[in-house]
């Protein structure tokens, strides 16, 4: 199966192509509830992860939530 690369938090990953992005969200091991996704500069809902297949240079930002006050 043919790899190609993304980025992550601005780092490049080799990934299998037609991976979808629930599928990577998990393998790194990221608590949805407290994540906001964003791919291409575009917040991602929750609910469409399962429907959206990675491509070839696509960037994808993993912003944490952090308490505080």
């Amino acid at each position: 199966m043919k790899k190609i690369k993304i980025k992550v938090n601005g780092k490049t990953k080799l990934i299998f192509e037609n991976l979808k992005l629930s599928f990577l969200i998990k393998s790194l091991k990221i608590p949805l509830n407290k994540v906001a996704i964003e791919l291409n500069q575009e917040i991602v809902d929750k609910k469409e992860l399962n429907k959206i297949t990675l491509k070839k240079n696509d960037k994808i930002e993993i912003v944490h939530f952090i308490g505080g006050g």
